[in-house]
């Protein structure tokens, strides 16, 4: 079997034309969505990321306000900025982007974001509401791995779903929206016992663990759809993701490449986040 590719590029494109689409419509009505992005330091990656949301917004008409803030800025600085984002008007969305300094807390800053600007779905409010089932933002990444579903006409509803990865940022939530889809969901991780033989279960594989090619065609069940999260650059600067593509492509039905799959996905998904919080 020669796998289908799911396009996040082309399906990222689509997404992004909704979104610019319901922005001129929310204009037409005097509200005009705004982002704030916070990056804290001088990580090159960071960075690069910051500019492609600063970018994005601009493709679609949000209005989008980015906030660089000096590696020494202290945590009480950065959450009074925060405290103003939460009470500003024009803002409608607030992402800081991690990771953050090793003397600023996280999992404070995170906290100090009012849950309905939270477009990045990390939040308490959030997470509980993800938990319980109920109306809340959903993390970006995982998101866009559920829309790439979608867009492909794949129902998760009693499927066997096996996630590798347990991190807040992907595996848990990811694992959450596929159960309120109906599928039987596995977390995997680094303590698993016999993983290849969890993964083999799986109608649909998802690999978010950080670790370049762990899965392998032969971990794979014949006509499983493969979803990698994982983007990693290897010794040749080559950017490869959590699963060898090339074997997993040889049994699966649908596959994401690496680059061009979940990663397109993400911003995507955070405009989708920021319209819907005008919205509100």
């Amino acid at each position: 079997m020669a796998a289908q590719i799911l396009d996040g590029k082309k399906i990222a494109a689509e997404v992004r034309a909704e979104v610019k689409e319901e922005v001129a419509q929310l204009k037409a009505q005097g509200i005009n969505p705004g982002l704030a992005v916070v990056l804290v330091g001088e990580d090159p990656a960071s960075k690069v990321y910051v500019r492609n949301k600063e970018r994005a917004c601009e493709e679609v008409g949000i209005y989008s306000a980015a906030h660089y803030l000096p590696e020494n800025t202290s945590q009480t600085e950065l959450l009074a900025l925060i405290a103003e984002l939460n009470q500003d008007k024009r803002i409608h969305g607030i992402l800081v982007q991690l990771p953050l300094p090793k003397h600023i807390d996280e999992k404070v800053v995170i906290n100090a974001i009012a849950g309905e600007k939270d477009v990045d779905g990390f939040g308490p409010a959030n997470v509980g509401n993800l938990v319980i089932g109920d109306k809340c933002f959903y993390p970006c990444t995982p998101y866009g791995c559920m829309v790439l579903l979608e867009k492909a006409g794949i129902d998760p509803r009693g499927k066997r779903a096996v996630v590798v990865g347990r991190s807040n940022i992907v595996g848990k939530p990811l694992a959450l929206m596929l159960l309120a889809r109906h599928a039987t969901v596995t977390v995997c991780h680094s303590r698993t016992r016999d993983l290849a033989a969890e993964c083999r279960q799986a109608d649909i594989l998802v690999a978010a663990v950080g670790k370049p090619e762990i899965i392998t065609g032969d971990m794979i069940k014949e006509g499983a759809i493969v979803i990698d999260v994982g983007i990693n650059r290897v010794a040749d600067k080559k950017l490869v993701g959590d699963v060898h593509f090339e074997s997993a492509a040889a049994k699966a039905s649908w596959i994401t490449p690496v680059p061009g799959g979940v990663g397109p996905m993400t911003i995507a998904m955070l405009l989708k986040n920021t319209v819907e919080a005008a919205r509100r």
